[in-house]
C-alpha cells in the first residue's frame, strides 16, 4: 500500500494531479482544497496517501497532511458517504473548520458541500462527534453547549442569549462559543441581557 508519495507535479486534472516519482507517474486524485495548495507543474510536491484497491482498479488519493487523509477515513465511515462525498466535504471545509462544524453539531456548515443535504450532514455531525474529539481544536465547554442546546438542555437564559446572538446574524458555532465565555465569567445564575452583553462584548474582541 502506498502512504506518501513524493516528487515532482508532472500536470493537473480536472480533480487529480500527476505526480511523477523516479519517472514513475502516479495519478492521484485530490480535494479542490488540495489541488489548489499543491505546487506549479515542474515543482517539487509532498502528499499523503490513501490507497483504495478494488477487483478492478486501484486509485490513489492525495492530501497536504495526514490530518486531512485521517478525515477522509473517517467520513467514509459514514452511511451514504463514499470518496467523491468525503472529498467533496474536505474541498468545502478546512480540516479545523470541519472538526469544529463536527464539535459543535453545526450541520449547516457541513450541508454547504456540494451533494451533501441535510440528512448526511446530519449523519456526519452525528455519527462523527464521539469519533473525532482528537481533531477538534475546540473549548469542551463550548461544544457542551452546544450539545446542551441542540438537545434543548441548556438553561433557559444561555439558551435564549445564544437564541439573540443567533438572531443579529452570529452563527449558532460563533453564538455558543460567546455565550458559552460569557457564563463563565458572569457566573452561575447570570440575568440573560447581562449573558447577551458579555457575548457581544466576546465577539467584537
Amino acid at each position: 500500500m502506498i502512504g506518501k508519495l513524493k516528487g515532482i507535479i508532472d500536470s493537473y486534472g480536472e480533480d487529480f494531479a500527476i505526480v511523477d516519482v523516479g519517472g514513475v507517474g502516479y495519478v492521484v486524485h485530490c480535494s479542490t482544497r488540495t489541488l489548489q495548495a499543491l505546487p506549479q507543474a515542474g515543482e517539487p510536491a509532498v502528499l499523503s496517501i490513501e490507497t483504495h484497491v478494488r477487483e478492478d482498479q486501484i486509485k490513489l488519493f492525495g492530501f497536504t497532511s495526514d490530518a486531512e487523509r485521517e478525515w477522509f477515513r473517517l467520513l467514509q465511515t459514514v452511511q451514504g458517504v463514499g470518496t467523491r462525498v468525503a472529498l467533496s466535504v474536505l474541498s468545502t471545509l478546512k480540516p479545523a473548520d470541519l472538526a469544529n462544524a463536527v464539535a459543535m453539531r453545526d450541520k449547516a456548515a457541513v450541508a454547504r458541500t456540494p451533494g451533501v443535504g441535510p440528512k448526511v450532514a446530519e449523519r456526519i455531525v452525528t455519527e462523527l462527534k464521539d469519533k473525532a474529539p482528537a481533531f477538534a481544536d475546540i473549548d469542551p465547554a463550548v461544544a457542551r453547549l452546544s450539545g446542551a442546546l441542540d438537545e434543548k438542555r441548556a438553561p433557559q437564559p444561555l439558551a435564549d442569549a445564544v437564541s439573540a446572538l443567533v438572531n443579529l446574524g452570529y452563527g449558532q458555532p460563533q453564538a455558543a462559543a460567546a455565550i458559552s465565555a460569557a457564563a463563565r465569567e458572569a457566573g452561575e445564575g447570570a440575568e440573560t441581557a447581562k449573558l447577551i452583553r458579555l457575548g457581544l462584548k466576546e465577539l467584537a474582541k
